[in-house]
């Protein structure tokens, strides 16, 4: 029994409804509330422990129960990349290269043990064990090359959205028009999706002083569990089988 989501158009804008909550969700928490990083991540990785098991447990796909585990790992990864960047000090570049060397790993080892980097049908627990921890390694790299785009590069939030968005645009080009490897080209959209969320999250709650809309972290991260919501009871309501007619 396949347990993952299916790659479709939706599966995208829900996970970009889903890393933008992540960012506003982390950021509510660690500086919003004044928790702080280190505090912030042991218990939004506990919450990811906690989603991750029970889809682990799960004999079958459930929506809610997916898209909370990538809910969990966006929030997750917000405040381990923070932790990493500022309060260990490693800075945005050294934050990221480390991140992309642990996914790097992650995927090479996953290919070796189970032959296989399939993203749309995974069965074992083994390969979804694989398949999560990827992920988790994925937001949280995300994270930290959104923040170095808007914070270190000079580009803003609104230039860094508009660059990743232009390069997730050229990578759904060649998806459709090139033989490249589909696999690859998922990892590179899944990950860059996480600092367009991030820099797009930035973009809501940042002040306007600060180059943001000024929403704050409370109303965005409201709007987007909404949208959120939306989107997942959407495919759950759109993938229900039309029972069929009987007749007399």
């Amino acid at each position: 029994m396949n347990k993952v989501a299916q790659i479709t158009l939706t599966f995208w804008i829900i996970k970009i409804c889903a890393t933008t909550l992540g960012e506003t969700a982390g950021d509510l928490l660690s500086m919003t509330m004044n928790v702080g990083y280190g505090l912030s991540s042991v218990i939004l990785i506990g919450l990811f422990l906690v989603s991750v098991a029970a889809q682990l447990m799960s004999n079958k796909f459930h929506p809610m129960l997916y898209w909370t585990v990538i809910l969990t790992t966006s929030t997750a990864g917000t405040t381990m990349s923070d932790f990493m960047d500022r309060t260990l000090g490693l800075g945005y570049a050294k934050g990221s290269l480390i991140l992309a060397t642990c996914l790097a790993i992650v995927l090479a080892v996953w290919r070796i043990s189970e032959k296989s980097l399939s993203v749309s049908n995974i069965q074992t627990t083994n390969a979804e064990l694989f398949y999560w921890v990827a992920i988790l390694f994925s937001n949280t790299l995300g994270t930290a090359l959104g923040d170095f785009l808007a914070d270190d590069s000079g580009l803003g939030f609104l230039g860094g959205a508009l660059i990743i968005g232009g390069i997730i645009g050229l990578i759904a080009i060649a998806y459709y028009t090139t033989r490249l490897n589909r696999v690859m080209l998922f990892w590179f959209a899944f990950v860059l999706t996480r600092p367009f969320g991030a820099t797009f999250g930035d973009l809501l709650t940042k002040p306007l002083a600060k180059g943001g809309l000024g929403f704050g972290t409370i109303r965005s991260s409201a709007i987007l569990a909404i949208l959120l919501v939306a989107f997942v009871a959407y495919t759950i309501i759109a993938e229900k089988p039309i029972p069929k007619e009987t007749t007399a």
